[in-house]
């Protein structure tokens, strides 16, 4: 059994690693979730969607780094997606960023940036289409997530189409390169590549959303909201006003009405998920595994509208244990897994509420 935090703290000896192990290690460090579903695809899809996680997280390293000004941010990833893209220039880039880096940002990220070199080195090792999707997936990343960056978000977003715009930036474009990526590892499932592409948006959002749900309060203290206003606003709540004292009934309701949103798109998620032929588990369980986790906490979150932290709302490992035993038993069966999610989602829905925007409040990003 390998000692993660042994390698994660020595970048020499993480480097001698195979590039399964290699990927695996950094994997479990940066992200439970993933170091949990990406072990579950096919051999011939681990390789370059572990990679693509990676790359996707060096994004979200540069971005989040608070001793970097804005300028800096969008200077490296710039210079990432060209990196991804081409192949050439990692190893300076590395050197560069790696001394940036603060304490806030956590070991493994610190570890990702050292070995970034490798694993650009994994990126170009893959087939031209397969590279061609992850590099699109990082550029779609990088371009449109310093718009959001640069914005003062303490009060939410406008509008839930800017929550949509954020969503797709951070979640829906990789949905996007997943689906290519099994497409291209499977002609049976590339013949319902359009159907695909036209849910993965949806998928990615579903999950992203279930994210900021859960992280409201942590977001809050500092000093962020990825709430849309206008829902809140319509509701009778100003997100201007939000603070965990502060939440009240009308903030509950606003809630709710996100929360059925956000169990909307899950609903296409398992659309999605329902496309995949059945005999590929692995993928399945990819699936299958992100959106029962996400479902059962949006349930959680739904059943607590009061709640003050996101501790209070995560899923606990029997949850997680039941999701994988219950994808075991019945995730070859659309019809099941239909009636299961009907069923475990029907509190999440606002029956007697729909969205409406004007399209006068939407906010232009460009």
């Amino acid at each position: 059994m390998r000692n993660t935090q042994l390698f994660l703290k020595d970048p020499k000896l993480l480097n001698q690693l195979s590039d399964f192990e290699f990927q695996s290690v950094l994997l479990e460090g940066v992200s439970r979730t993933f170091a949990l579903t990406i072990p579950q695809l096919p051999q011939g899809l681990f390789a370059p969607i572990a990679n693509a996680y990676l790359l996707c997280r060096i994004v979200d390293t540069i971005e989040d780094e608070v001793s970097l000004s804005p300028e800096q941010k969008k200077y490296f990833c710039s210079e990432f997606t060209h990196i991804v893209a081409s192949g050439v220039n990692s190893e300076p880039f590395a050197v560069e960023l790696a001394p940036l880096l603060s304490d806030q940002t956590i070991p493994a990220e610190h570890a990702l940036i050292h070995v970034l070199p490798r694993v650009i080195e994994i990126t170009h090792s893959f087939e031209p289409d397969q590279i061609a999707a992850l590099a699109g997936c990082v550029e779609t990343m990088a371009e449109g997530m310093p718009l959001f960056q640069a914005q003062n978000l303490q009060a939410g977003l406008a509008t839930l189409a800017d929550m949509d715009q954020y969503c797709y930036y951070v979640a829906g474009c990789v949905g996007e390169m997943l689906t290519k990526l099994f497409c291209h590892y499977s002609p049976e499932i590339a013949q319902h590549r359009e159907q695909l592409l036209s849910l993965s948006v949806s998928f990615g959002q579903g999950l992203q959303m279930t994210n900021i749900l859960k992280d409201i309060w942590d977001d809050a203290q500092r000093g962020v909201c990825w709430l849309p206003q206008d829902i809140f606003l319509e509701a009778g709540f100003n997100l201007k006003e939000l603070t965990a004292e502060n939440s009240n009934e009308q903030f509950r309701l606003g809630l709710a009405r996100v929360i059925s949103i956000a169990d909307q798109h899950l609903h296409d998620a398992l659309r999605y998920t329902q496309f995949i032929p059945a005999h590929e588990v692995g993928i399945r369980n990819f699936c299958l595994w992100a959106l029962g986790m996400a479902l059962l906490t949006l349930k959680k979150i739904k059943n607590n509208l009061s709640f003050t932290a996101s501790n209070q709302v995560k899923i606990n490992r029997k949850s997680v244990k039941s999701t994988i035993l219950t994808t075991k038993l019945i995730g070859r069966s659309n019809l099941l897994l239909s009636l299961l999610f009907d069923f475990t989602s029907r509190d999440l829905k606002t029956s007697d509420w729909h969205y409406v925007q004007s399209p006068s409040k939407a906010t232009p990003l460009f």
